[in-house]
């Protein structure tokens, strides 16, 4: 496959960086708003026609180089038997993990209920020869929505105060999402993504040595099995900060840097033989064209100019209300500039 996001990601000659968006399928098209005129999110992620459909839909009205497949991070937690409830405010699961007792014995973990994903997959892949990644949310992420049920308190509160009370069942906790987690990507890479993307968007509400001691390890484990079945490995932590000197080579390709870190900060403290994505402000596609473009003339060119091992991305998904007009606008004018 000769794409620029595949050569970018293979360390090979390329002459601009390869673009794609964190949440690039969703509210900012008016494609996709008008397929939730007709159905609901569930329905359009749980239907595997749909799901590739939409998986395709910034490929075709964008332009990106590569598509994510259509799904969420609580896929996890459903497959493993707690009941989620997509609401107006936001996700809800009815049987938060801090209220029971022995919270691992709660989890039945059932991979034939992730079958739509693996069935979107296959039929994008026939459907188009576009570079596409397969995700799942880190094993921190994904047990503060598991442990507090709710996403309305940013913060996880009571699942962090849970993950400091109880050590040793958390512990048990990781280890399982951790092991379903790893069926879960091996399953989307022998249905044939070119790509694994791990999404800890909360890594930065621990202190980083317990993050350290308890997570990182798990991630580990994920990309051994992701990299062991040969498909690069993208690690998404954000607001890790100075706990970026901790991404090494063996625990992934790539490393997805938030807007609140620096390129040139990043660069210094990940090893080098890491690749950087993303860190543009996604706020900056509210701003006029022109002040788009000239932040990506200031900060952007003369880092790729030094820095080729870069996939340029946003420092965390694509906002709510963006201006479809501003995104496609930054799209076009990276495909089309000279970067070098």
């Amino acid at each position: 496959m000769d794409n620029v996001f595949i050569r970018t990601l293979k360390s090979k000659d390329h002459n601009r960086p390869p673009v794609w968006y964190m949440r690039q399928a969703g509210r900012i098209l008016p494609s996709y708003n008008e397929l939730r005129k007709q159905y609901s999110f569930r329905e359009l992620m749980t239907t595997p026609e749909l799901a590739a459909k939409v998986t395709l839909l910034p490929v075709e009205d964008l332009g990106v180089d590569a598509a994510i497949i259509f799904s969420d991070i609580l896929t996890i937690p459903t497959a493993m038997g707690m009941d989620l409830e997509w609401t107006e405010r936001g996700p809800v699961f009815h049987n938060p993990l801090v209220d029971a007792q022995n919270p691992h014995k709660c989890l039945s973990p059932n991979s034939d209920k992730l079958s739509f994903v693996y069935s979107a997959i296959e039929l994008v892949k026939r459907q188009s020869d576009v570079p596409l990644l397969g995700f799942c949310g880190a094993p921190l992420t994904t047990l503060f929505y598991m442990l507090q049920g709710t996403s309305l308190k940013h913060e996880f509160p009571e699942a962090r105060k849970f993950i400091y009370q109880n050590k040793k069942e958390t512990e048990l906790l990781i280890d399982a999402v951790t092991e379903f987690s790893i069926e879960y990507a091996t399953q989307q890479i022998n249905r044939g993504v070119d790509a694994f993307q791990l999404f800890d968007t909360h890594a930065g509400l621990m202190p980083l040595d317990i993050y350290k001691e308890m997570f990182i390890p798990a991630v580990r484990r994920i990309a051994d099995a992701v990299r062991s079945k040969g498909i690069p490995f993208i690690f998404f932590p954000k607001g890790l900060g100075a706990g970026l000197n901790l991404v090494t080579p063996d625990l992934c390709d790539f490393v997805s840097i938030d807007w609140q870190t620096s390129l040139s900060q990043a660069r210094q403290l990940v090893h080098p033989q890491v690749g950087l994505q993303g860190n543009i402000d996604p706020m900056l596609l509210f701003a006029p064209k022109e002040e788009i473009i000239s932040c990506m003339e200031k900060n952007y060119k003369p880092f790729f100019a030094n820095n080729p091992g870069w996939i340029l991305n946003l420092g965390h998904g694509v906002m709510p209300n963006t201006p479809f007009q501003n995104i496609k606008y930054l799209t076009d004018w990276i495909k089309a500039t000279n970067w070098i």
